[in-house]
Protein backbone atom coordinates (compact mmCIF):
# COMPACT_ATOMS: atom_id res chain seq x y z
CA UNK A 1 0.00 0.00 0.00
CA UNK A 2 1.57 3.07 -1.14
CA UNK A 3 1.01 6.20 0.84
CA UNK A 4 1.74 10.01 1.46
CA UNK A 5 2.20 12.64 4.16
CA UNK A 6 0.31 15.58 3.63
CA UNK A 7 -0.46 18.54 6.13
CA UNK A 8 -3.53 20.37 5.82
CA UNK A 9 -4.25 23.28 7.88
CA UNK A 10 -1.81 22.32 10.24
CA UNK A 11 -3.50 18.81 10.47
CA UNK A 12 -1.08 15.90 9.26
CA UNK A 13 -2.84 13.03 7.12
CA UNK A 14 -1.66 9.81 5.47
CA UNK A 15 -3.30 9.55 1.99
CA UNK A 16 -3.11 5.71 0.85
CA UNK A 17 -3.11 4.25 -2.92
CA UNK A 18 -3.59 7.60 -4.52
CA UNK A 19 -3.06 5.52 -7.77
CA UNK A 20 -5.46 3.84 -7.48
CA UNK A 21 -8.17 4.23 -10.29
CA UNK A 22 -11.70 4.35 -8.72
CA UNK A 23 -13.62 4.74 -12.18
CA UNK A 24 -11.79 2.17 -13.85
CA UNK A 25 -14.29 2.58 -17.12
CA UNK A 26 -13.77 6.38 -16.97
CA UNK A 27 -10.50 6.53 -15.53
CA UNK A 28 -10.15 8.39 -12.43
CA UNK A 29 -7.86 8.13 -9.62
CA UNK A 30 -8.19 8.89 -5.94
CA UNK A 31 -5.48 11.19 -6.41
CA UNK A 32 -7.96 13.23 -8.89
CA UNK A 33 -11.08 12.69 -6.58
CA UNK A 34 -9.23 14.08 -3.84
CA UNK A 35 -8.16 16.92 -5.78
CA UNK A 36 -12.38 17.53 -7.33
CA UNK A 37 -13.04 17.82 -3.51
CA UNK A 38 -10.39 20.33 -2.76
CA UNK A 39 -11.76 22.65 -6.13
CA UNK A 40 -14.88 22.27 -4.46
CA UNK A 41 -14.13 22.57 -0.73
CA UNK A 42 -15.18 26.49 -0.46
CA UNK A 43 -19.14 25.37 -1.94
CA UNK A 44 -19.73 21.93 -0.80
CA UNK A 45 -18.51 22.43 2.59
CA UNK A 46 -21.05 24.95 3.73
CA UNK A 47 -23.79 22.35 2.77
CA UNK A 48 -22.21 19.89 4.52
CA UNK A 49 -21.62 21.89 7.93
CA UNK A 50 -22.89 20.41 11.03
CA UNK A 51 -25.08 17.85 9.08
CA UNK A 52 -24.42 14.17 10.09
CA UNK A 53 -22.17 12.53 7.48
CA UNK A 54 -23.39 8.86 6.35
CA UNK A 55 -20.09 7.49 3.92
CA UNK A 56 -20.85 5.05 0.99
CA UNK A 57 -17.44 3.99 0.29
CA UNK A 58 -15.96 2.28 -2.64
CA UNK A 59 -12.57 0.64 -1.87
CA UNK A 60 -12.40 -1.12 -4.77
CA UNK A 61 -13.66 1.64 -6.93
CA UNK A 62 -17.18 1.86 -8.38
CA UNK A 63 -17.43 -1.25 -10.13
CA UNK A 64 -16.69 -3.08 -7.13
CA UNK A 65 -18.75 -3.59 -3.35
CA UNK A 66 -19.79 -0.78 -1.53
CA UNK A 67 -20.87 0.07 1.75
CA UNK A 68 -22.81 2.59 3.93
CA UNK A 69 -21.39 3.41 7.57
CA UNK A 70 -23.50 6.26 9.35
CA UNK A 71 -21.19 6.00 12.39
CA UNK A 72 -17.98 8.05 12.63
CA UNK A 73 -14.89 5.25 12.55
CA UNK A 74 -13.61 4.46 15.51
CA UNK A 75 -10.07 4.89 13.67
CA UNK A 76 -11.09 8.89 13.14
CA UNK A 77 -7.94 11.79 13.86
CA UNK A 78 -8.69 13.46 16.89
CA UNK A 79 -9.51 16.63 14.90
CA UNK A 80 -12.22 15.04 13.43
CA UNK A 81 -15.34 17.27 14.64
CA UNK A 82 -18.30 14.79 15.39
CA UNK A 83 -21.59 14.85 17.23
CA UNK A 84 -23.85 12.20 19.17
CA UNK A 85 -27.53 11.38 17.49
CA UNK A 86 -30.51 9.96 19.71
CA UNK A 87 -31.64 6.90 17.68
CA UNK A 88 -34.93 6.03 18.18
CA UNK A 89 -34.32 3.24 20.55
CA UNK A 90 -33.00 5.72 23.01
CA UNK A 91 -29.11 4.79 21.89
CA UNK A 92 -26.45 7.89 20.61
CA UNK A 93 -24.38 7.71 17.45
CA UNK A 94 -21.03 9.35 16.97
CA UNK A 95 -21.53 11.06 13.83
CA UNK A 96 -18.84 12.85 11.48
CA UNK A 97 -19.17 16.03 11.17
CA UNK A 98 -17.38 17.45 7.60
CA UNK A 99 -16.84 21.24 8.77
CA UNK A 100 -13.23 21.93 7.09
CA UNK A 101 -11.02 20.85 4.45
CA UNK A 102 -8.96 18.44 6.44
CA UNK A 103 -12.03 16.06 6.87
CA UNK A 104 -13.71 16.48 3.76
CA UNK A 105 -9.89 15.24 2.08
CA UNK A 106 -10.44 12.81 5.16
CA UNK A 107 -13.28 11.42 3.79
CA UNK A 108 -12.62 11.13 0.16
CA UNK A 109 -9.27 9.28 1.36
CA UNK A 110 -11.41 6.44 2.67
CA UNK A 111 -12.97 6.04 -0.94
CA UNK A 112 -16.32 7.62 0.53
CA UNK A 113 -16.90 8.91 -2.73
CA UNK A 114 -20.63 9.99 -2.02
CA UNK A 115 -21.44 12.24 0.69
CA UNK A 116 -25.09 11.83 2.00
CA UNK A 117 -26.36 14.17 4.36
CA UNK A 118 -29.46 14.74 6.45
CA UNK A 119 -32.18 17.80 5.89
CA UNK A 120 -31.27 18.77 9.81
CA UNK A 121 -27.97 20.02 11.28
CA UNK A 122 -27.38 17.67 14.31
CA UNK A 123 -27.85 20.06 16.84
CA UNK A 124 -31.53 20.77 15.49
CA UNK A 125 -31.99 16.48 14.27
CA UNK A 126 -35.81 17.57 14.44
CA UNK A 127 -35.53 20.67 12.50
CA UNK A 128 -35.36 20.11 8.65
CA UNK A 129 -33.53 23.16 6.59
CA UNK A 130 -35.58 23.03 3.73
CA UNK A 131 -37.99 20.50 2.05
CA UNK A 132 -36.87 18.26 -1.00
CA UNK A 133 -38.81 16.93 -3.98
CA UNK A 134 -37.11 13.85 -5.01
CA UNK A 135 -37.77 12.98 -9.10
CA UNK A 136 -37.24 9.49 -9.73
CA UNK A 137 -38.21 8.32 -13.44
CA UNK A 138 -39.56 5.14 -13.93
CA UNK A 139 -38.59 3.71 -16.97
CA UNK A 140 -38.90 4.42 -19.77
CA UNK A 141 -39.46 8.31 -18.73
CA UNK A 142 -36.01 9.90 -18.25
CA UNK A 143 -34.31 13.41 -16.59
CA UNK A 144 -35.88 15.02 -19.74
CA UNK A 145 -39.33 13.87 -18.11
CA UNK A 146 -37.67 14.67 -14.37
CA UNK A 147 -36.95 18.56 -15.75
CA UNK A 148 -41.03 18.57 -16.87
CA UNK A 149 -41.90 18.31 -13.77
CA UNK A 150 -39.61 20.21 -11.75
CA UNK A 151 -40.24 22.99 -13.83
CA UNK A 152 -44.06 22.44 -13.48
CA UNK A 153 -43.05 22.54 -9.87
CA UNK A 154 -41.47 25.60 -9.88
CA UNK A 155 -44.56 27.26 -11.21
CA UNK A 156 -46.69 25.72 -8.46
CA UNK A 157 -43.99 27.04 -5.39
CA UNK A 158 -44.81 30.19 -7.18
CA UNK A 159 -47.88 30.80 -7.16
CA UNK A 160 -47.60 29.69 -3.55
CA UNK A 161 -45.10 32.16 -2.99
CA UNK A 162 -42.05 29.58 -2.64
CA UNK A 163 -38.58 29.29 -4.07
CA UNK A 164 -37.46 26.46 -5.26
CA UNK A 165 -33.95 25.26 -6.43
CA UNK A 166 -32.87 22.38 -8.73
CA UNK A 167 -30.35 20.19 -9.33
CA UNK A 168 -29.04 17.01 -10.92
CA UNK A 169 -29.33 13.77 -8.41
CA UNK A 170 -26.20 12.89 -10.87
CA UNK A 171 -27.68 10.13 -11.58
CA UNK A 172 -31.26 9.74 -13.37
CA UNK A 173 -33.56 12.13 -11.59
CA UNK A 174 -33.51 15.62 -10.50
CA UNK A 175 -34.20 17.16 -6.65
CA UNK A 176 -36.02 20.27 -6.10
CA UNK A 177 -35.08 21.97 -2.67
CA UNK A 178 -37.47 24.56 -1.08
CA UNK A 179 -35.41 26.22 1.70
CA UNK A 180 -37.15 26.78 5.09
CA UNK A 181 -34.93 27.40 7.52
CA UNK A 182 -37.31 28.49 10.39
CA UNK A 183 -36.83 27.00 13.92
CA UNK A 184 -40.79 25.80 13.90
CA UNK A 185 -40.32 23.68 10.99
CA UNK A 186 -40.88 19.84 11.26
CA UNK A 187 -40.23 16.77 9.36
CA UNK A 188 -44.53 16.43 9.78
CA UNK A 189 -44.74 20.07 8.06
CA UNK A 190 -42.34 18.94 5.11
CA UNK A 191 -43.97 15.27 4.59
CA UNK A 192 -47.58 16.72 4.65
CA UNK A 193 -46.90 18.99 2.66
CA UNK A 194 -44.37 17.20 -0.13
CA UNK A 195 -47.10 14.89 -0.05
CA UNK A 196 -50.21 17.33 -1.19
CA UNK A 197 -47.91 18.79 -3.73
CA UNK A 198 -47.44 15.03 -4.89
CA UNK A 199 -50.87 13.85 -5.12
CA UNK A 200 -51.89 17.35 -6.93
CA UNK A 201 -49.54 16.76 -9.29
CA UNK A 202 -50.46 13.42 -10.20
CA UNK A 203 -53.86 13.83 -10.06
CA UNK A 204 -53.03 16.96 -12.65
CA UNK A 205 -50.85 15.18 -14.88
CA UNK A 206 -51.63 11.63 -14.56
CA UNK A 207 -49.43 10.61 -17.55
CA UNK A 208 -46.39 12.42 -16.45
CA UNK A 209 -46.28 11.91 -12.23
CA UNK A 210 -47.01 9.52 -9.29
CA UNK A 211 -47.32 10.22 -6.04
CA UNK A 212 -47.20 5.99 -5.39
CA UNK A 213 -44.64 4.27 -4.00
CA UNK A 214 -45.05 0.86 -6.00
CA UNK A 215 -42.39 0.10 -8.24
CA UNK A 216 -45.68 -0.80 -10.96
CA UNK A 217 -46.70 2.83 -10.14
CA UNK A 218 -43.75 4.39 -11.27
CA UNK A 219 -43.62 2.97 -14.86
CA UNK A 220 -43.25 5.70 -17.37
CA UNK A 221 -43.77 8.28 -15.43
CA UNK A 222 -41.59 10.51 -12.30
CA UNK A 223 -41.84 9.50 -9.12
CA UNK A 224 -41.95 12.46 -6.68
CA UNK A 225 -40.55 10.87 -3.55
CA UNK A 226 -42.45 12.92 -0.62
CA UNK A 227 -40.55 10.34 2.06
CA UNK A 228 -37.54 11.65 1.80
CA UNK A 229 -38.56 14.47 4.02
CA UNK A 230 -38.09 12.55 7.17
CA UNK A 231 -35.60 12.48 9.96
CA UNK A 232 -34.13 8.88 9.09
CA UNK A 233 -33.37 9.71 5.77
CA UNK A 234 -30.52 11.57 3.94
CA UNK A 235 -30.28 13.31 0.65
CA UNK A 236 -26.88 13.25 -1.44
CA UNK A 237 -25.12 16.71 -1.24
CA UNK A 238 -24.66 18.81 -3.39
CA UNK A 239 -21.65 18.72 -5.17
CA UNK A 240 -21.21 15.54 -4.27
CA UNK A 241 -19.18 13.05 -6.71
CA UNK A 242 -21.61 10.11 -7.74
CA UNK A 243 -20.75 5.99 -8.10
CA UNK A 244 -21.81 5.74 -11.74
CA UNK A 245 -19.30 4.83 -15.10
CA UNK A 246 -18.11 8.15 -14.89
CA UNK A 247 -17.47 10.92 -12.06
CA UNK A 248 -20.62 12.65 -12.44
CA UNK A 249 -21.92 15.31 -9.97
CA UNK A 250 -24.84 16.25 -8.23
CA UNK A 251 -25.23 19.66 -9.59
CA UNK A 252 -27.10 22.63 -9.40
CA UNK A 253 -28.63 23.75 -12.28
CA UNK A 254 -30.71 27.55 -12.93
CA UNK A 255 -33.85 27.23 -14.01
CA UNK A 256 -33.87 29.14 -17.31
CA UNK A 257 -31.07 26.51 -17.83
CA UNK A 258 -33.05 23.74 -16.92
CA UNK A 259 -36.07 25.09 -19.12
CA UNK A 260 -33.38 25.60 -22.38
CA UNK A 261 -31.40 22.14 -21.66
CA UNK A 262 -34.80 20.04 -21.42
CA UNK A 263 -35.65 22.12 -24.36
CA UNK A 264 -32.95 20.47 -26.45
CA UNK A 265 -34.21 16.83 -25.77
CA UNK A 266 -30.64 15.12 -25.04
CA UNK A 267 -31.01 13.97 -21.67
CA UNK A 268 -27.26 13.38 -22.06
CA UNK A 269 -27.09 17.25 -21.57
CA UNK A 270 -28.45 17.05 -18.48
CA UNK A 271 -25.51 15.19 -16.87
CA UNK A 272 -22.38 16.73 -15.24
CA UNK A 273 -19.24 15.64 -14.84
CA UNK A 274 -16.35 16.59 -12.68
CA UNK A 275 -14.87 18.99 -14.89
CA UNK A 276 -17.86 20.75 -16.35
CA UNK A 277 -18.98 20.78 -12.45
CA UNK A 278 -15.92 22.80 -10.96
CA UNK A 279 -15.75 25.39 -14.10
CA UNK A 280 -19.18 26.31 -13.18
CA UNK A 281 -18.69 26.34 -9.72
CA UNK A 282 -15.61 28.79 -10.04
CA UNK A 283 -17.30 30.91 -12.76
CA UNK A 284 -21.21 31.16 -11.76
CA UNK A 285 -20.20 30.83 -7.59
CA UNK A 286 -22.86 28.77 -5.97
CA UNK A 287 -26.27 28.25 -7.23
CA UNK A 288 -27.68 26.65 -4.29
CA UNK A 289 -26.14 29.25 -1.43
CA UNK A 290 -29.67 30.56 -1.27
CA UNK A 291 -30.69 27.09 0.22
CA UNK A 292 -28.81 27.42 3.20
CA UNK A 293 -30.02 31.01 3.80
CA UNK A 294 -33.28 31.68 2.61
CA UNK A 295 -36.46 31.59 4.88
CA UNK A 296 -39.71 30.39 3.97
CA UNK A 297 -42.94 29.18 5.74
CA UNK A 298 -44.57 26.41 4.21
CA UNK A 299 -48.37 27.57 3.23
CA UNK A 300 -51.42 24.91 4.50
CA UNK A 301 -52.57 23.44 1.46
Amino acid sequence: MSRKLVEIAGKRLSLANLEKDLYPSFGFTKAQILEYYRRMAPFILPHLENRALTFKRYPEGVAGDFFFEKRCPAHRPGWVKTANIRQDDGELRTVCLVNDLETLIWVGNLASLELHVPLARAGSPETPDFLVFDLDPGEPADILDCARVALILKDLLSNLRLAGFVKTSGQKGLHVYVPLNRPETTFEDTKTFSRAVAVILEKNYPELVTAKMAKESRQGRVFINWSQNDGAKTMISVYSLRAREKPYVSCPLAWGELEELAGQGDPKRLHVLYAEAVSRAEKQGDLFWEVLVEKQKLPHL
